[in-house]
């Protein structure tokens, strides 16, 4: 017998959102016309109450169905609120203007603009708030032990593993994995308290005994073609099915895929900032950003060239090659904080705790982050940017690249002054691995708001940093 909460759940959406339209309508009107907030104009021909509040017959049912159409009424146990959050503001503004249009075409022009604008304002707002109450209610209920769903996974892989850790991580999502069959892993093996169950064709004598709500395909790439039969006999079963592909590594989180006439295409690689409206945003930010960091921070900068001047011998501000977007090499400028050496001798390590070669103000100078202010310039001229991953020497590139995954896809954006591996403690002697999984996260899933998240926690995170030596 299948559980499908999610039906009754949405069906309480419709009707508790079609009671916020109405109460932010009627709010609306109760602030124009009945408190005295906006002062109304007489000589404008003013409608009755009752012409007002008939609008709500066209208005309940179209915003209802715009909910529908972006999506908010589709299951949130695993969704962030912000793509909940962002469904509802699409369906407000295209409600707007559909109501805006549906006014001109019936010629009924004496409704108030202020009030509908003030509907617009108010509907998200309580919308968001309702929608944030129910979420928070429904995790409740989760962590207590209701409306759980239970989940048997097909296939122990690298895909069924993170799906486990997910769910541990996460019991507010109310799901619970009641097994896992496999033909090749022994039967008892346990991995974080799911234990192996049985071998695939077990799946037979299960499905009809057991109260399962979802059954998720997490075969091993070696194993996929078993996949159409286990889907084929999971579908006759009525379960709900889902698939965990074990290609994690090879795509990225968010993969972008075409339609080619009807055939699914996946691309291996999606980089939201091969798009030229978004290299331009990026690009503009950059330059504004530079450029205001220079004015504002010179008096900081000429403070610390004559600390760096006074401090020991040598050139102030120190260069030293790195690799930025499309694998081309560029000098980057910073602060020096070591003493001199040669070329052969600084490029045999990463600076370390305690390295005798960093100077006392340079030991400051990096631990606040204030000797990479120069690189403002880098990021004016067009070699770095504000947010990216951070650029590493040649040789490091030729050597990580042989032996981390996907490193050299950092190399499709420019490197950043500040970037999201960094602001999460990954800077310095920190684990290169781990550094490029932040990158990689950041490149795959820019947005503009992320760049302004990653910027304004630099500000709390990044400028003081115990791994910068």
């Amino acid at each position: 017998m299948i559980k499908d909460n999610q039906k009754i759940f949405n069906r309480l959406h419709l009707v508790v959102d079609a009671l916020v339209v109405a109460l932010s309508y009627l709010l609306a009107w109760y602030l124009k016309f009945a408190t005295g907030f906006a002062e109304t104009d007489v000589s404008v021909g003013v409608l009755d109450r009752n012409t007002y509040f008939s609008a709500l017959y066209f208005l309940v049912p179209l915003y209802i169905v715009l909910y529908y159409m972006f999506g908010t009424y589709a299951p949130k146990r695993a969704t962030m609120f912000r793509y909940e959050l962002f469904g509802i503001l699409k369906a407000n503004t295209f409600g707007i203007i559909i109501f805006m249009m549906f006014l001109y075409m019936i010629e009924q022009y004496h409704i108030s603009r202020l009030m509908i604008g003030s509907f617009y304002v108010i509907n998200i707002l309580l919308t968001t708030l309702v929608r944030s109450a129910v979420r928070r209610l429904l995790k409740l209920f989760r962590r207590k032990g209701y409306n759980l769903k239970y989940v048997l996974l097909i296939g122990y892989s690298r895909a069924a593993e993170e799906y486990i850790t997910r769910i541990n991580q996460n019991p507010q999502w109310g799901y619970v994995v009641r097994g896992i069959l496999d033909d090749t892993v022994p039967r008892g093996t346990v991995y974080k308290g799911v234990k192996v169950v049985g071998g695939i064709d077990n799946i037979r004598y299960i499905l009809p005994e057991n109260k399962l709500d979802e059954i998720a395909i997490t075969l091993a790439l070696k194993d996929y073609e078993k996949l159409e039969n286990i889907v084929d006999i999971c579908e006759k079963s009525g379960v709900h099915t889902k698939f965990i592909p074990d290609y994690n590594s090879l795509v990225p989180s968010h993969p972008y895929t075409e339609d080619v006439q009807g055939l699914p295409v996946i691309n291996i690689r999606y980089v939201p900032l091969n798009n030229f409206i978004n290299r331009f945003v990026k690009r503009a930010v950059d330059v504004i950003g530079a450029t205001l960091g220079i004015i504002v921070c010179s008096p900081i900068m000429l403070i610390c060239a004559i600390c760096v001047k006074a401090s020991s011998e040598g050139p102030v501000i120190f260069k030293q090659e790195r690799v930025g977007l499309n694998n081309k090499p560029f000098m980057m400028y910073k602060f020096r904080t070591m003493v001199v050496q040669k070329n052969t001798d600084e490029e045999k390590e990463w600076t370390k705790k305690d390295d005798n070669r960093v100077t006392k103000v340079g030991k400051f100078l990096r631990r606040t982050s204030l000797d990479e202010l120069p690189q403002l310039f880098n990021i004016l001229i067009g070699e770095m940017s504000l947010v990216g991953p951070r650029p590493e020497r040649p040789q490091f590139v030729d050597k990580f690249k042989e032996e981390i995954p996907r490193y050299m896809i950092k190399h499709q954006v420019r490197p950043g002054l500040t970037g999201w591996a960094q602001i999460n403690g990954f800077r310095g002697d920190t684990s290169i691995r781990k550094r490029v999984e932040y990158d990689l996260f950041y490149i795959e899933n820019w947005t503009f708001s992320f760049d302004i998240k990653i910027m304004f926690l630099t500000i709390f995170r990044g400028f003081v940093n115990k791994n910068a030596y």
